[in-house]
């Protein structure tokens, strides 16, 4: 079985010195720099048939490719005990478009149901568990202006995860050119 999504890479550069600030917050367990990105579509647990189908899918979606930012912190979920620590993505309307063409190739081909979840594009940076609340105010107030650089989306990619007791695992499976 394989356990898929889809996804757009930070540059080196970007997941570096966003890594540098994964400090500070006891019982946040920080993403790793190198399985930092943007999740465009989960797709879930799929057979090896289905592994193809999907990777042969995706060769369809065609975009345009665009400038992107991180830019700001928040969590989820909006009320309640924050679980997941995230940094935002500006502008969001090129990183929808591209979700709304990967969905519908899947959905019309049949390879996965319709996301239930509205999109919302972030990067998870931390998952958090009993992180004190005045500690996680204390990291959004003092973090509030952050912003990367700006850098260009040219590719997105389908990764494989397996999970483990550390967190997961992802795996390049394939790379889709942006025009």
């Amino acid at each position: 079985m394989y356990r898929l999504f889809t996804a757009v890479d930070l540059p080196p550069e970007v997941a570096g010195r966003l890594a540098a600030m994964g400090f500070g917050l006891p019982g946040a367990r920080w993403v790793p720099e190198e399985q930092l990105h943007l999740t465009l579509r989960f797709i879930g647990e799929v057979d090896g048939g289905r592994f193809k189908e999907i990777q042969a899918a995706l060769d369809d979606v065609r975009a345009e490719s665009f400038s992107l930012r991180l830019q700001g912190f928040g969590c989820f979920p909006p009320r309640g005990p924050a679980r997941i620590l995230w940094a935002g993505v500006e502008p969001t309307a090129p990183v929808a478009a591209i979700y709304r063409k990967v969905e519908n190739v899947l959905v019309r081909q049949g390879l996965a149901e319709p996301e239930k979840r509205k999109f919302f594009p972030h990067v998870t940076i931390a998952r958090l568990q009993g992180v004190p609340p005045a500690k996680l105010g204390n990291f959004l107030a003092g973090n509030n202006l952050y912003s990367s650089e700006t850098f260009t989306v040219n590719q997105f990619h389908l990764y494989s995860s397996q999970l483990t007791n550390k967190g997961a695992i992802h795996y390049l499976e394939a790379s889709y050119d942006l025009s």
